[in-house]
């Protein structure tokens, strides 16, 4: 089983504004000048009250949009935590579960190569759930029995 230390995201980096969801999968994980080459641009465009950017990466036209967490919530970057030697149990499974708060983020840019960001994307409808998550979880009072007549 696994665990992730929020603590440790108290003092985490804030990278709000800095935070992409590319339609597409880079094989590479180590440092990059990314801020040097990709620097999306806002096209005054407004789609679905979405503000369209429009950025190239690797050549390709990509169209996107900045969305913001919902009240409440917010992005975290992980990343394994390294455990002490006290921390550290004989069970290596337990050790290689261990995740840690890196980076936080209010807000994330989600890109499309093809089309214009819409509320119909999945990445966008995916933020739906959380209100279906409240609705579901809210407690039932007194005043819901009596609406529904039970």
């Amino acid at each position: 089983m696994g665990s992730i230390d929020f603590r440790s995201g108290e003092s985490a980096v804030d990278l709000t504004g800095e935070v992409h969801h590319l339609p597409c999968c880079i094989k590479y994980n180590g440092p990059s000048s990314v801020s040097q080459y990709f620097k999306p641009k806002p096209t005054g465009v407004e789609v679905e009250d979405l503000k369209v950017e429009e950025a190239q990466f690797r050549g390709r036209r990509l169209q996107g949009t900045t969305i913001h967490m919902p009240e409440g919530y917010s992005g975290s970057v992980l990343g394994k935590k390294n455990l002490s030697k006290s921390e550290a149990s004989s069970d290596f499974e337990d050790q290689s579960n261990c995740w840690e708060v890196n980076a936080r983020f209010q807000s994330i840019t989600t890109w499309n190569h093809d089309n214009l960001p819409s509320q119909d994307d999945a990445f966008l409808r995916s933020f739906h759930w959380i209100n279906v998550a409240k609705a579901l979880h809210r407690p039932v009072t007194s005043d819901d029995l009596t609406k529904t007549g039970v």
